[in-house]
């Protein structure tokens, strides 16, 4: 057997990097995911966030109350108000790593940025980058290309202190990028219910805030509240909650005011302070399941050192902090309820509620279980993959479950699936319209209860065994049907996993169109009329009603990574959750029947 050739390992093969150069070589370390702008936490958004969060650390000092955002075509400009970059500095605080002035409590004592990244990775990942500092009457300008300097200017301006900066990402990292101004939106509005008094003007329009996480309890969440919002704040901790009738927690939570979409160490303590409190106050022993159960709550603290468990800032890593921030929150949360005994006996009764129904549901728990028990060893109908997205050791992000109806659709995908990443759970019948049941029902149906137990979602969505929950339905009526009592079981249950974007729509094609030569599928009837345009009108087209009426070979294509269509089902920003299924699947209403017999479609294959 004849010897690999192996690689020499010598000096010649040691590299030394300029520090933007690494930045752009590992650009993951610095923001995260690069996407195309789709997701929230997409690349181009952290690069406006870094250059955003230095106006925000010069208002919490102090100085500016304003910073302008402006985005044309793919230039974004971002101009605050604050001091301004020391004028002999201001190339090196943008192009020289782990340069800045947030090393020590000297200048920027509650900052977001501390390790002298933040514009640098901005710079290195931009194919332009203009930075410009006004400071008392005079300003230094420089422009670069990729993160090298191609001009710097000097002289004398009216212009009022602060500074400008303006970037066009670069397209070699961020492919087919595209600013979504509902994303930047929601960011920009964190900042202003954080700073109080600061304005953010995106594009023409105000983000401005008074009463601080208040107005985010209020403005982020319709859902119909139990009770007048609890809210405490002092120089370095605030804090609001309140009780909603839905099944899941929800939490916003903020270090000197960045937005940590993974909560961290604050977070927790004010998940524990929040039920030690409430104990103290109602001298109880309630549990944090029955406390937490439909919270709605918001948490932001300054802190002098955070420590972020990476560079995009999303998760606090201070475990330190933990013990008297908790004890900090358990007494402010009881001097609230003291407050205002009215509104806390209505929290009271309400966590009393849920207790009792807590301990009527553990009993149906235990049957079903029982009874799960006694069928299989193996969750019933469903055909699992090697792979998962709870694994501990590594998140296998590219997991799916498609949930169909049927054997014959369940036939097609057992037949072509990836056994690594791809797994089948088939609905038998039309699934339970649980709009206006309470969580028991999960326990009495044993589809809904096998289905649980096959994502693993009963006790909490962090045990989500696949990243993509994929409804896989024929497009029919019925298909659409039991499409939409899918979607109202997770709106009801498990809306964590809808926010989260894990619930999706497999899109399969409508038509297939072919002639001797080639064959073009089609997913509406726009891509049918091109087809037969290309193809000619003696084309062959069969409409495809069914999952099963798709043979196993062509289905393949359908559901590789390369070919699969997947449509994240979201709710739209101007209704909650329990509004859209309670109009939709709940009792039949006038305004519904008004509303299907003016939206009413009848299919000309039938007429």
């Amino acid at each position: 057997m004849s010897e690999k050739k192996k690689q020499q390992y010598t000096e010649d093969k040691i590299k030394t990097l300029s520090s933007l150069e690494h930045i752009r070589l590992r650009t993951g370390m610095y923001i995260g995911r690069t996407g195309s702008g789709a997701h929230y936490d997409d690349g181009i958004y952290i690069l406006i966030k870094e250059v955003i969060d230095n106006g925000i650390d010069e208002f919490i000092m102090g100085f500016g109350d304003r910073i302008n955002v402006i985005i044309e075509d793919d230039t974004v400009t971002i101009r605050d108000f604050g001091r301004g970059i020391p004028l002999g500095k201001v190339v090196d605080c943008v192009s020289k790593i782990n340069t800045g002035a947030k090393y020590n409590d000297d200048v920027f004592q509650f900052s977001v940025g501390l390790n002298g990244v933040g514009t640098k990775a901005v710079n290195a990942l931009s194919t332009y980058f203009l930075v410009r500092s006004h400071r008392d009457g005079e300003f230094v300008e420089a422009e670069f290309e990729s993160g090298e300097l191609t001009r710097e200017e000097k002289g004398k301006t009216e212009e009022t202190n602060g500074t400008l900066v303006s970037f066009s990402p670069d397209p070699a990292i961020f492919k087919k990028f595209k600013f979504n101004t509902d994303h930047l939106a929601r960011r920009l509005r964190f900042y202003a219910y954080l700073n109080a008094k600061l304005k953010i003007w995106f594009n023409g329009k105000l983000f401005h805030c008074k009463g601080g996480l208040l107005d985010l309890i209020a403005d982020e969440s319709q859902l119909e509240k139990i009770y007048t919002p609890f809210h405490s704040e002092d120089s370095t901790l605030e804090f609001a909650f309140t009780h909603t009738n839905r099944f899941s927690e929800e939490y916003y939570s903020f270090v000197n005011g960045q937005y940590t979409s993974d909560g961290g160490t604050h977070l927790s303590a004010f998940r524990e302070g929040l039920l030690r409190g409430i104990n103290d106050f109602s001298n109880k022993k309630f549990s944090g399941d029955d406390v937490r159960e439909g919270i709605l709550g918001a948490v932001a603290i300054r802190l002098k050192e955070p420590v972020f468990e990476s560079q995009t800032k999303n998760k606090l890593g201070n475990s330190e902090i933990r013990s008297d921030l908790v004890s900090r929150i358990a007494q402010a949360v009881a001097q609230s309820l003291h407050r205002d005994k009215t509104e806390a006996q209505k929290l009271v009764s309400k966590i009393e509620e849920t207790q009792k129904l807590r301990k009527e549901l553990n009993s149906v728990k235990k049957l079903a279980r029982e009874r799960s028990k006694a069928v299989s060893i193996r969750v019933p109908q469903l055909k699992d993959c090697k792979n998962h997205y709870d694994h501990i050791k590594e998140k296998h992000t590219d997991t799916q479950i498609f949930i169909t109806e049927g054997q014959s659709a369940a036939g097609s995908l057992v037949s072509c699936r990836d056994a690594n990443n791809q797994a089948i759970f088939t609905l038998k019948g039309k699934p339970l319209n649980v709009c206006d049941l309470n969580r028991d029902a999960l326990y009495k149906n044993v589809e809904i209860y096998n289905l649980m137990q096959a994502l693993q979602i009963e006790d909490s969505i962090e045990t989500l065994r696949y990243n993509h929950v994929v409804l896989a339905t024929d497009a029919d009526v019925d298909g659409l049907h039991i499409r939409n009592l899918m979607i109202t079981f997770f709106l009801r249950f498990f809306e964590p996993l809808v926010l989260n974007e894990h619930l999706k729509i497999l899109e399969t094609p409508l038509y297939r169109v072919r002639n001797k030569k080639e064959t073009i599928y089609c997913y509406d009837d726009s891509e049918r009329v091109k087809a037969i345009d290309k193809l000619g009108e003696k084309a062959e087209i069969t409409r495809f009603k069914g999952l099963g009426e798709i043979s196993p070979g062509e289905f393949k294509n359908f559901i590789t990574p390369e070919n699969i269509r997947l449509t994240p089902v979201t709710i739209d920003g101007n209704h909650t959750p329990s509004e859209i299924i309670n109009f939709y699947m709940g009792k039949n209403t006038p305004d519904r029947r008004e509303y299907i017999m003016n939206h009413l479609v009848v299919d000309a294959e039938i007429l």
